[in-house]
């Protein structure tokens, strides 16, 4: 499994890279632009992401611009839906209506703080595990 972490705090970013190693292939970036460019790239060389976790809140492009950004370089490139990656949007605040601006585009949601348990939990109810 290929795993892109977005995450602009060092810290949440870390935890979850450090959580999900143990299920594949994992890389970080530090904001919205980055991860935009690694899906990009992934995209253009076949090799895609099975899963990205996105933070919600980043200072450069907010977690739900960089969900649409993904979701139309996939469609543009033509994958099949089972082709896309699973996104789990990472969110440190319950804000539902944030939450609620991604379902239909993104797989899930985790609230922090999280742990391994509930990313494995929300892994299995997106057919990842």
């Amino acid at each position: 499994m290929k795993i892109l972490v977005v995450d602009d705090e060092l810290v949440s970013r870390k935890k979850m890279m450090k959580i999900v190693a143990d299920f594949g292939q994992c890389e970080g970036v530090i904001n919205g632009k980055a991860a935009i460019s690694a899906v990009k790239t992934a995209l253009e060389e076949w090799k895609l992401y099975n899963l990205i976790t996105l933070d919600i809140s980043m200072p450069d492009i907010s977690g739900t611009d960089v969900l649409t950004a993904i979701r139309k370089m996939e469609t543009e490139r033509g994958l099949e839906p089972q082709e896309k990656a699973k996104i789990l949007m990472v969110t440190s605040h319950s804000d539902m209506d944030t939450v609620k601006a991604c379902i239909g585009k993104c797989d899930g949601y985790v609230i922090k703080p999280f742990n391994k348990e509930v990313l494995v939990e929300k892994m299995k109810k997106i057919g990842l595990l």
